[in-house]
């Protein structure tokens, strides 16, 4: 009589036993390799990636300058409405991927916040590519001539309004530095375009990070023209004029 702790497999249990050499030739592995079976598999693992991939370039909410992908620099646009005007030559705007294509503004998830408290971290900084506008007052220091009309025509023309920007670069107040659009009567304008040639904002000075999308030839043309026509800033008596770059060096020196 065997102890049960000592007692081997029955012969029976060892012919159940099947090796691994065993099993590897009975298996028919033709059905792995069916052209029917294979290649809904492909396209389901292809369709899956390119629904993702199309997901993470053209309908993911971008909050923040920070948060904008280095691929999308130069190559991309942003389209969002915009929630506020800091300044006459930046605002900020809420990324609504897709617009109403993708729902926004229709469907209940897919509403834009209105209060400060929810829109807090979730805006981008856009600084108007290529135009420099009057200084507003701030730290102390006075504000330009000009420096009210030009936030008001701003504030007016793209406050809570759809815009497309075409983003450059981030700038070092983590700003996003575009060229900026909006539709007017159907027409798509160019907002940096529009301030220059109503004199309320000039070409954008600074002997290097200038940015202008592949513009500045058009955006001098635009200041020429309304300098010789007088328009605002260049309306009045020149003696003592200050632009905007001139102004900014002029206060930073005196901090110093």
């Amino acid at each position: 009589m065997r102890w049960p702790w000592l007692s081997s497999k029955t012969e029976k249990d060892k012919q159940s036993l099947v090796s691994s050499d065993d099993f590897s030739i009975a298996t028919d592995w033709s059905h792995y390799r069916d052209p029917r079976n294979i290649i809904p598999v492909i396209v389901l693992t292809g369709s899956a990636f390119l629904v993702s991939s199309f997901y993470r370039s053209y309908l993911r909410r971008v909050p923040q300058a920070i948060n904008i992908e280095p691929k999308f620099w130069r190559k991309r646009s942003l389209f969002g409405k915009v929630t506020s005007v800091g300044d006459a030559d930046n605002f900020r705007i809420y990324h609504t991927p897709g617009g109403r294509l993708a729902g926004w503004g229709l469907l209940p998830w897919r509403i834009v916040p209105v209060t400060t408290k929810e829109l807090r971290d979730k805006t981008i900084h856009i600084r108007i590519a290529g135009v420099d506008a009057p200084e507003m007052a701030h730290f102390g220091n006075p504000a330009q001539p000009f420096s009210r009309e030009a936030f008001d025509f701003l504030k007016s023309y793209i406050l809570h309004r759809p815009v497309r920007v075409y983003v450059h670069k981030r700038d070092q107040y983590d700003r996003a530095v575009g060229t900026v659009y909006v539709r007017k009567w159907l027409l798509r304008r160019d907002v940096g375009l529009q301030m220059l040639k109503r004199g309320l904002a000039t070409v954008y000075e600074a002997k290097s990070g200038a940015e202008f999308g592949g513009l500045e030839a058009k955006y001098r043309t635009a200041e020429k023209w309304a300098k010789l026509r007088r328009k605002g800033m260049w309306g009045g008596s020149m003696k003592g004029h200050e632009s905007p770059r001139e102004y900014k060096t002029r206060t930073a020196a005196q901090v110093k």
